[in-house]
């Protein structure tokens, strides 16, 4: 039985039910694997009291530290969140945290191996933590957590030092594979380990059905993601703005809201473009499905789990060239890659509703993305560490 222990900052919680679910659908998986037994640490940045207490952070402070997620047995501790320090001390005060948390976590869970699962700060405390346990370390590369940390002046030093003392590094993409390698990771240590999708709630839908229970007769375009300045909504506005009769619709919050409300104000396209605020993950697959396009303008990504989601339920998708996207945009029944702004994705959208390719062959590009791939290349990865950990010092 392989005994895992999965760190992840990101990860879902009764306040943000939609924080993370991609991590959380994979470490479910991983506990779900017949030969795995798997304990959950999801620690918690908090500012110093009282700041703790107040605004976005009092309902986090507030959560248990110890449950049952989903059946699976989870911590939640809390770590020193400084403001105005760039992270700079976020690995160093979740190590202090997590340190005696998993020394009684081991006297009853002698865990083999760390699987931390997201790249900052989990990844440096990470590494901390499996030397002073004796343990082997697996770190997971997804996106904004290399791309932000790995160069920010604060904490470019901490990702690239975890990246290169780990035993093993997984990347959601090939080209974030690259992407680590630049940084001078070791690149015989990085696996390509691509995300999943649940093909059975991902799937295509009787469209007209689902638009008429959205209220939408006409062409619809969906966009998924925060609403931050990274994933460019402003970008998808102006381009469906210049495209008479299209509906859009975006699924996410973010700091953005105001200024992508006055956008479309200013824009008068209000009555064609809808912000949906946050939308739960479990509502995702009915709005996806009665889409024409998913357009989604980030200017980087990993591997977006929203590209891989509407490709599942028959919907094309238009991104620019970041992160995984030639991964993902492999046929043109797939979509386009664009050029980042708004003349660019409003051709690419007009050319797939003005051409739309049969749902069933857009589906077929997502096949290769299944969460049972996933969980099996996860398991064959952490039991390739704990073997060649105990080949070395046997």
């Amino acid at each position: 039985m392989l005994r895992v222990l999965t760190l992840s900052s990101l990860f879902p919680d009764a306040s943000r039910p939609n924080f993370g679910v991609f991590v959380e659908r994979q470490t479910l998986g991983l506990a779900a694997h017949p030969g795995v037994d798997l304990r959950l640490v999801a620690p918690l940045g908090l500012p110093p009291w009282p700041l703790s207490r107040r605004g976005h952070y009092a309902p986090l402070a507030a959560l248990p530290r110890c449950e049952d997620w989903k059946g699976v047995e989870t911590w939640r501790p809390r770590f020193l969140n400084l403001p105005g320090t760039g992270g700079r001390f976020h690995a160093a005060m979740l190590t202090r945290a997590l340190t005696p948390l998993l020394a009684r976590i081991r006297g009853e869970f002698p865990f083999d191996v760390i699987d931390a699962s997201f790249f900052f700060p989990d990844g440096p405390a990470a590494v901390a933590l499996g030397r002073r346990f004796g343990v082997p370390v697996s770190i997971k590369a997804r996106g904004a957590d290399v791309h932000h940390w790995g160069r920010a002046p604060a904490t470019a030093a901490q990702v690239i030092a975890a990246g290169q003392a780990a035993d093993g590094i997984l990347a959601v993409s090939q080209a974030m594979k690259t992407d680590i390698t630049a940084l001078g990771i070791p690149v015989e240590r990085i696996r390509v380990h691509h995300t999943g999708v649940d093909l059975t709630r991902f799937a295509p839908r009787d469209q007209r059905a689902a638009k008429t229970a959205l209220g939408i007769d006409g062409p619809l375009v969906v966009s998924v993601g925060a609403l931050i300045p990274r994933k460019g909504h402003d970008i998808v506005i102006d381009a469906v703005a210049a495209l008479p009769g299209v509906q859009l619709r975006i699924a996410g919050e973010g700091p953005e809201r105001p200024r992508l409300a006055a956008q479309i104000a200013r824009l008068g396209v209000g009555e064609r473009v809808k912000l949906l605020g946050s939308v739960a993950h479990a509502e995702l697959p009915p709005l996806l499905a009665a889409a024409d396009v998913m357009a989604l303008a980030s200017s980087s990504e990993g591997l977006a789990n929203a590209w891989v989601e509407a490709l599942a339920s028959g919907t094309p998708i238009v991104i620019p060239d970041a992160g995984g996207a030639a991964e993902v945009v492999t046929t043109p029944d797939a979509g386009r890659i664009a050029v980042r702004s708004a003349p660019a994705f409003t051709a690419a959208i007009g050319e797939l509703l003005a051409a739309p390719p049969p749902r069933d062959t857009v589906r077929e590009t997502a096949a290769g993305f299944t969460w049972e791939a996933n969980t099996a290349a996860l398991y064959d990865h952490l039991s390739g560490l704990v073997a060649a950990r105990a080949q070395s010092s046997g």
